[in-house]
């Protein structure tokens, strides 16, 4: 093999590495900036600024600014869908709740790498304070469920399109992260210098998927004291 056809792959790959250090730029500009002087304070002319891009490129990668500060949490999400579509679904007559639980799991620790976690706590604290942010996640969700769904009903041999159950499996392992997200980032701390553990998030979600399964069987009791609180 010659020198020149063994090195033609390069300059895709050259392209496509930069495309990423731009796109990776562009997120941990934007949370630095958002997390210094408030969502609201940094336009989008500043954030394109500041990283050296015209507004153009921006939207290349990103449709808005609610987008480029979510893309850490929606990273996680668009890795789950891309190994829900390839990954081997395991054998017959596996609950679907615990396929989506697993499929969570492995893209989790496909994208904790390179800062991930610290960028996903940035951002968590972000939206916590920013309604257009919340709003963004909503929607995201949204479009993310309805993609899993489908990929579900394409991959499994679920004979009713109608049923429910995937729906709400899918519902319950989204719900299930949320509040596993919620517990690492309240154990991690709100420092813009701390350093979360990417495995640490892994933990708690394990912990939050175990408690899902317990739920549905949560004992309870009624208190003595029923009077009404002053």
């Amino acid at each position: 093999m010659s020198t020149a056809s063994a090195s033609a792959p390069a300059p895709s790959s050259l392209r496509e590495r930069k495309k990423r250090r731009t796109r990776q730029l562009l997120v941990d500009t934007s949370l630095e900036l958002f997390t210094e002087r408030g969502f609201g304070n940094v336009t989008l002319d500043e954030l394109c600024d500041s990283v050296e891009v015209s507004k153009r490129t921006f939207f290349r990668y990103f449709t808005s600014k609610e987008d480029v500060a979510m893309a850490p949490t929606q990273d996680l999400w668009l890795t789950f869908i891309d190994v829900l579509e390839t990954a081997d679904l395991g054998p017959a007559d596996r609950p679907v709740l615990l396929l989506i639980q697993e499929t969570l799991l492995t893209a989790l620790d496909r994208t904790t790498t390179d800062g991930w976690s610290h960028r996903v706590l940035l951002s968590r604290n972000l939206a916590e304070r920013t309604p257009s942010m919340d709003a963004h996640g909503l929607h995201f969700c949204e479009r993310t469920t309805r993609a899993a769904l489908a990929t579900l009903h394409r991959r499994l041999d679920i004979p009713d399109p109608a049923d429910l159950r995937p729906r709400l499996a899918v519902d319950m392992v989204v719900a299930a992260f949320h509040c596993a997200l919620a517990s690492w980032a309240s154990a991690t701390g709100t420092a813009t210098n701390t350093t979360p553990s990417p495995d640490s998030l892994s933990a708690h979600t394990r912990h939050a998927f175990t408690a899902l399964a317990a739920a549905p069987t949560f004992p309870v009791t009624p208190r003595q004291d029923t009077s009404p609180r002053p």
